[in-house]
């Protein structure tokens, strides 16, 4: 789909095979045979706003399982730098000549589609460089999403900008930092939810979070699943919610 300038707007999704905590999470089970990351792709494939989906990995051997996983998909993808994920996203927006990209991360396979397509409807509307959910830096901070619902939304002119001047490596690793550090250069802002439910956590660093992820899905039969087929179920449910209570990010 173009933007309303006939410009194409990509999802860039960042995954890895060498996560510290969970090595290879991308590509394990989390209902019947779909990994991880095809919960990613799935959940995205629904939005109506994003119909360019690139998986950007690594060019390490240890994530040739990716490649060829995503070409089986029929999914494109892209590889290159392993710790400057800046790099990693310039380049691919560059090679697929992306004029606005959306970044997604892998380790969400609950990722709502509709609030990415809410998130990408307000950035083009109001001609932002860059738009998040949730982020301290830009607005009074207050985490009102669930954890694992992140979307970010910004303009390749931004992102090489950032490309060209981000020199620390916490700018080069996180991808956009230099963005919200640098909100006298960019035109920003970040969404919050109408209602705080930043207690449940539904992204996946460790072994615990993916059994909760695997217990969600086996529980909601619908598809796609948006964030309020999961909130109701742990709600109903708050047992599942302390399978991964403990676990802290932040």
């Amino acid at each position: 789909m173009k933007s309303k300038n006939n410009i194409a707007i990509g999802c860039i999704i960042q995954a890895r095979m060498s996560s510290i905590r969970l090595p290879g999470k991308v590509m394990m089970k989390v209902e019947n045979e779909n990994t991880m990351l095809d919960c990613v792709i799935n959940q995205l494939q629904n939005s109506k706003e994003i119909k360019n989906i690139v998986i950007a990995t690594t060019d390490q051997k240890e994530d040739d399982v990716i490649a060829e996983f995503v070409k089986k998909r029929a999914i494109k993808y892209f590889r290159g730098s392993k710790k400057d994920v800046l790099d990693r996203y310039y380049q691919c927006a560059k090679k697929f000549s992306f004029s606005e990209i959306v970044r997604i991360t892998s380790d969400n396979p609950l990722i709502d589609y509709e609030i990415a397509d809410t998130v990408v409807k307000y950035f083009k509307l109001n001609n932002y460089d860059y738009i998040t959910i949730d982020r301290p830096q830009i607005s009074t901070f207050h985490q009102t999403y669930p954890w694992g619902y992140n979307v970010e939304v910004f303009t390749f002119s931004a992102l090489e900008n950032a490309w060209k001047n981000a020199k620390l490596l916490s700018e080069r690793e996180h991808v956009t930092p230099y963005f919200y550090k640098n909100n006298e250069i960019f035109k920003q802002t970040s969404i919050e939810n109408s209602e705080d439910l930043s207690r449940f956590r539904c992204t996946v660093n460790t072994k615990y979070d993916l059994e909760l992820i695997q217990k969600i899905y086996s529980n909601i039969k619908k598809r796609p699943i948006l964030l309020h087929d999961v909130i109701k179920l742990l709600k109903a449910d708050p047992e599942l919610v302390k399978i991964n209570a403990h676990i802290k990010d932040h």
